[in-house]
């Protein structure tokens, strides 16, 4: 069963930064996808970052186009999420997992962790 366990999470002021880990088990890693999501409060979960199973193709939602960058290494079975400049709109819980990338579209598997809290807040 595949799973995912996110961390990295924290309380942080705007303009800060912030690197989330996901460290994924249960299938192998390097053969899909890892999409990264986020849920704020109230709100529907949105996808925010992907990138494909070796890392050739990023793809970001506008609102963080320039200030996050996502990377993994498969060696270690491990996502990154690296989110600079942040703002109060970003807060929420983040989440990975896996899933397939085509024809820019990203199409997940319906498994979870608990995700990480990011709080951006002075």
């Amino acid at each position: 069963q595949s799973q995912f366990m996110e961390s990295g999470g924290g309380l942080v002021q705007p303009g800060g930064s912030l690197r989330l880990s996901c460290a994924a088990s249960g299938f192998t890693f390097e053969g899909l996808a890892i999409g990264w999501f986020r849920q704020a409060p109230g709100k529907e979960r949105e996808g925010v970052s992907c990138i494909s199973d070796h890392g050739s193709t990023t793809n970001f939602i506008d609102s963080v186009k320039g200030r996050f960058t996502i990377s993994r290494d498969n060696a270690k079975n491990t996502s990154y999420l690296q989110m600079n400049s942040l703002e109060p709109e970003d807060t929420a819980v983040y989440y990975c997992n896996a899933g397939i990338l085509s024809l820019g579209s990203y199409y997940s598997y319906d498994y979870w962790g608990r995700g990480t809290q990011v709080t951006v807040s002075s």
